[in-house]
């Protein structure tokens, strides 16, 4: 996709994020604690959360335009926020989403760190989520 940069936002630009989640009605957040990626030409088209965690990062709130849906936006923004990354990352997600996380070098999980293993047991009251782990 021409134009499109993918970058981590500096603290003072977070608010533009959430008014991404905002404008497309998502019920992601930004997590404060968190470095945020987003892809953008001229306005954020993507966005995802990179949550440090002491034995790696949790990955969560990624969210693309439905407009930009299926272009790769997803795998691009999600490779270049892990570039440099050496440490586990985890995330959780509907099992009809495995494949695509398979095929970025994601493989199921049943061993999570303690906070992100109580997460997932009170996000899976509600909805049917499978932990995963690259």
């Amino acid at each position: 996709m021409p134009d499109l940069h993918c970058r981590a936002l500096p603290a003072p630009l977070l608010p533009l994020a959430d008014e991404f989640y905002r404008a497309h009605r998502s019920p992601m957040r930004v997590d404060r604690r968190a470095q945020v990626w987003v892809a953008q030409h001229t306005a954020i088209i993507a966005a995802l959360c990179l949550r440090p965690l002491a034995q790696g990062y949790w990955l969560s709130g990624l969210f693309v335009a439905p407009s930009q849906r299926r272009q790769g936006l997803a795998r691009q923004l999600i490779e270049q926020a892990l570039v440099q990354t050496s440490e586990s990352v985890w995330l959780f997600c509907d099992p009809e989403l495995h494949s695509f996380y398979e095929n970025l070098g994601f493989l199921p999980c049943t061993n999570l760190p303690k906070t992100l293993a109580e997460r997932l047991s009170r996000y899976r009251r509600t909805k049917n989520l499978i932990a995963l782990c690259r």
